[in-house]
């Protein structure tokens, strides 16, 4: 069953939210309802919900099955403290 809502936002956060939605092609309803819901615990810890971000984002990135991040990001760290004591 569906009801409607009445919400109080300044101009600025409607603004935002309805170029999100624009460039999204999502409905600013479905928003309201993913936030509402995982605001909510769910008695069905096994139900995960993303928000359409997340979504969208989900499986850009393909890494090696063996890729060993930790190592990748401890050389990241190190060339990056390298590089912040030469410039000083």
């Amino acid at each position: 069953m569906e009801m409607e809502l009445t919400l109080k936002l300044n101009n600025e956060s409607i603004s935002h939210a309805k170029e999100y939605v624009s460039q999204t092609g999502t409905s600013l309803s479905a928003i309201v309802e993913n936030f509402f819901d995982n605001l909510t615990i769910r008695e069905d810890k096994s139900e995960v919900s993303y928000s359409p971000l997340v979504n969208e984002l989900s499986g850009i990135i393909h890494l090696e099955e063996n890729f060993d991040y930790k190592s990748d990001y401890t050389s990241y760290l190190d060339k990056k403290s390298e590089s912040r004591f030469h410039r000083c």
